[in-house]
């Protein structure tokens, strides 16, 4: 933003009047130009790789005109017409002494004022010309004692070196933040901070994010930030202080969202994030994303826990596959860039793995990118960790599964398990666990464990945030009644 002075200096007065004095005319003031005048579920989107940094169209601001110097802008003064003292001329020819030296102190006759009756000097104008000669004569008096202040100071602070600046003396030398505001805590945390490049081997890809998993080297981000360069594609982190190192992909979960990374060339000193509890969460705790939004390498942004275990279906621009979660949903600023960077707590742990955000007015996937208003998700760090664990130690995810398939275009008040499409045992293996159960086709699963069921998404959000072999209380409906059981929840090694 750009600043004017609001005034000018004031014209210096001709030596001799030319003209008996009128009052000045108003000065003309012009009025300040304007300036410029001129809901169903949520539906969420995975963020689509930003733009390239750099390419955002940006205007350089004109350089601020300063005004004429009022000196520049007065008439010149005119020379007195011949003739003009005498008994008819005005103003009369000055005293050989002034009115101060003759005795008269200076209540005497002022020399270029025209004499009045009584020998009285005429009133003072009124009106606008004195309001505007006061004015003036305060900015005058205003600017000879602030040019007296800065002499004092001046003098006061000089010591041979010319200087005029003041300091306190109590400003502190170093300033100092503490290890757990903000700036501490990110300041700790985005040293293990990595910005992933992906490429396809047509060229195409985009930017993400990813975290210090451990010490060897991994990596821990979002499936859909490195699925472009799984197969054949170039891989690339790059961290705070600019070093760049080639990745490759280890292993990725494509219905949980989760891909782990490792460093081809891992520096020594890897300073893996901490990991938080994200059972142990509660609305309203701070929150803390980093990551590269549009680009934008160690950005860092900060709100809270606006909810928990909230049920977030997720796609990208490609038509894939779905992933669920249930997720941390958070206000902190997230966006297209952030995909697979930590969401911290305010001890600076990780508490999630920002992955997916609500975009307004997006009434699907593939529309243009899409913007932060405040409605994120992150995948809760206990499933994250489990995940990763399997994909190291496996390459393949693992998934807690009952073996049914879920009607998920049911508008029913639960998740309902299909009744057409395939042969009964493939919608519900009479061998698995909710078959085991006595579960068939068309039942409505309305809890599972102590979280209500409203739909098919919701359930496969909560049955992946067990571990296989995990016994669940399960409800469901069946012509109007309710009933309850305990599963045994099976596994499945691998995306379909």
């Amino acid at each position: 933003m750009s600043t004017e002075n609001e005034g000018t200096a004031a014209p210096k007065p001709p030596a001799a009047p030319s003209a008996p004095p009128v009052a000045a005319p108003a000065p003309e003031t012009s009025a300040p130009t304007p300036a410029g005048g001129q809901p169903a579920e949520p539906v969420t989107q995975q963020f689509p790789p930003p733009p390239a940094p750099g390419t955002e169209p940006t205007q350089q601001i004109p350089p601020a005109q300063a005004p004429a110097p009022a000196y520049a802008q007065a008439p010149a003064p005119q020379a007195p017409a011949p003739g003009a003292h005498g008994a008819e001329g005005w103003p009369p020819p000055p005293p050989a002494v002034p009115a101060y030296g003759s005795g008269g102190g200076h209540g005497g006759a002022v020399w270029g004022a025209p004499p009045a009756a009584g020998g009285m000097p005429p009133a003072k104008p009124k009106g606008k010309g004195g309001l505007i000669a006061a004015v003036l004569v305060a900015a005058l008096l205003a600017g000879g004692v602030g040019g007296g202040i800065g002499y004092w100071a001046a003098e006061r602070n000089d010591n041979g070196i010319g200087s005029t600046t003041i300091t306190a003396g109590n400003t502190p030398k170093d300033l100092k933040r503490e290890a757990g505001s903000i700036a501490g805590l990110a300041a700790g945390a985005l040293p293990s901070v990595v910005t992933i490049e992906a490429s396809a081997g047509d060229g195409e890809g985009g930017t993400g994010t990813g975290f210090v998993y451990d010490q060897q080297g991994h990596i821990l981000t979002n499936n859909h930030v490195v699925a472009s360069a799984a197969n054949g594609g170039k891989l690339s982190a790059t961290f705070s202080d600019g070093k760049k190192y080639e990745a490759e992909v280890i292993g990725r979960a494509q219905g949980y969202d989760v891909a782990v990374l490792k460093l081809k060339n891992p520096p020594a000193g890897l300073k893996p994030l901490p990991l938080g509890d994200s059972e142990k969460v509660a609305v309203g705790d701070s929150t803390i994303a980093i990551g590269a939004p549009f680009g934008l390498s160690n950005t860092v942004t900060t709100g809270i826990v606006s909810a928990k275990n909230r049920p977030v279906a997720s796609g990208d621009a490609s038509g894939g596959k779905n992933s669920y979660m249930s997720a941390l949903q958070t206000d902190a600023s997230i966006n297209p860039g952030n995909s697979g960077g930590p969401l911290l707590d305010g001890r600076g742990a990780v508490i999630g793995i920002n992955s997916a955000i609500q975009s307004a007015g997006n009434s699907g996937f593939g529309g243009g990118q899409a913007g932060s208003i405040g409605l994120g998700f992150a995948i809760p760090i206990n499933q994250a960790k489990n995940v990763a664990e399997s994909l190291i130690k496996t390459g393949k995810p693992v998934y807690p599964i009952i073996s049914v398939s879920v009607d998920l275009q049911s508008k029913t008040d639960g998740a309902k398990i299909s009744e057409q499409g395939a042969p009964a045992n493939d919608l519900v293996d009479p061998n698995g666990p909710a078959g085991k159960a006595g579960l068939k086709p068309g039942d409505v699963i309305t809890q599972f464990g102590d979280k209500p069921i409203d739909s098919g998404p919701t359930l496969i959000s909560e049955i992946w945030t067990h571990k296989p072999g995990d016994v669940v209380k399960l409800t469901y409906l069946r012509d109007g009644k309710s009933t309850t059981v305990d599963i045994t929840l099976g596994s499945r090694v691998g995306d379909k």
